[in-house]
């Protein structure tokens, strides 16, 4: 996150983001980047100029920050990007809160201290940087189009590079934890009906296993449900 240098013929070459701090001067008289992440190129104690990176913002992006808001979720931009331009895709994105400039140690003492607020937290990434706050996250999320150690550190891959699977689990997994509350509900239903009966006499014990088997049905067949989610 802060650079990469090297040697050529015993002369020192730096590509980052953090080496404009040495050439200020020269770097002043030298016409303004177009929006987007500024690497600074140097050789020795000579600025020669600068690398412009800007991503494409994905069309089904800003879709997906909308569908996590309508689930009553809300959206932070953690990013090793220049905050000025994490600031102008936010704003595209409709993201209200913006930690940039991060290395993966920030990264992963951001998510900690969203979780010592009492927030539970998801995290989706795709890169090496993200792999520490990942694994650290109630849930990690990450792109299966991604590096392969945060696909390692996460604990959900979504196959297609699309945001928007982000809120289809999301729903598949509150949908779940509804059935599953109703599944106990059934079964305890049925148990303190039948038990009761087959114990003082009232109910055969034929009746009693019809009864359980019946049980067991309701739940599966109200589990399969689940099939038809969207």
């Amino acid at each position: 996150g802060e650079g990469r240098g090297g040697g050529d013929g015993g002369r020192d070459e730096i590509l980052g983001s953090d080496s404009h701090s040495r050439f200020a001067n020269q770097i002043e008289h030298a016409s303004m980047p177009p929006p987007g992440t500024t690497l600074f190129v140097s050789r020795d104690t000579q600025f020669l100029g600068r690398i412009v990176l800007d991503d494409a913002i994905r069309p089904t992006t800003q879709d997906a920050i909308h569908l996590l808001s309508q689930a009553r979720l809300k959206s932070v931009m953690l990013t090793g990007d220049q905050r000025a331009n994490a600031q102008r895709v936010a704003e595209q994105l409709g993201i209200q809160q913006v930690l940039a400039e991060m290395l993966p140690d920030q990264k992963f003492q951001a998510i900690r201290n969203f979780q010592q607020a009492g927030e539970r937290v998801a995290m989706v990434g795709d890169g090496i940087n993200d792999a520490p706050a990942l694994a650290l996250a109630d849930v990690g999320i990450a792109m299966g189009t991604g590096s392969d150690i945060s696909v390692h550190a996460a604990h959900v891959t979504l196959i297609r590079p699309d945001l928007r699977l982000v809120s289809t689990a999301v729903s598949l997994s509150r949908a779940t934890l509804r059935i599953i509350r109703q599944n106990l509900f059934l079964a305890f239903c049925y148990n303190a009906v039948a038990v009761p009966l087959a114990a003082v006499g009232i109910a055969s014990p034929m009746w009693a296993a019809a009864a359980m088997s019946l049980s067991s049905v309701s739940v599966i067949a109200n589990s399969l449900r689940l099939s038809r989610h969207r």
